[in-house]
C-alpha cells in the first residue's frame, strides 16, 4: 500500500492518494498523511482509485479521520471501485461520508 497526500492551491482540502490493500498494514502511512496538518483546519479527501481491497481497520481508520477533519462533513471517499463502494454501503458509511 502506498500513501500520498496533495495539497489545494488555497491550502483547504488534503487529498490522500491510496494504492494497493488499504488495511491496518498502512495504519501508520494514513494517520501520518493526515496528522500532518492541524487538527480542524483542513477537509480531505481519500482517494481510493488505486486501492484494490478495504478492510474494516481502514474503515475505522476512515471513521479516525472523520473525527480529525474540519467537521464530520469535510472528508470525501472518491474513485473507490464497485467492490469498495458496496463494502462501504453495506457498513453505511454513504450516511457518514460523501462517497462518490
Amino acid at each position: 500500500m502506498s500513501v500520498k497526500t496533495t495539497v489545494s492551491s488555497d491550502k483547504s482540502e488534503v487529498t490522500i492518494h491510496l494504492t494497493g490493500r488499504f488495511d491496518f498494514s498502512t495504519h501508520r502511512d494514513f494517520v501520518g498523511a493526515y496528522k500532518e496538518y492541524p487538527k480542524g483546519e483542513v477537509a480531505f479527501i481519500v482517494d481510493l482509485k488505486g486501492a484494490d481491497y478495504i478492510d474494516s481497520s481502514a474503515m475505522g481508520m476512515l471513521l479516525q479521520l472523520r473525527e480529525y477533519s474540519k467537521s464530520n462533513k469535510d472528508v470525501r471517499l472518491i474513485n473507490g471501485n464497485d467492490g469498495i463502494r458496496e463494502i462501504l454501503r453495506i457498513a453505511n458509511f454513504d450516511k457518514l461520508f460523501s462517497i462518490a
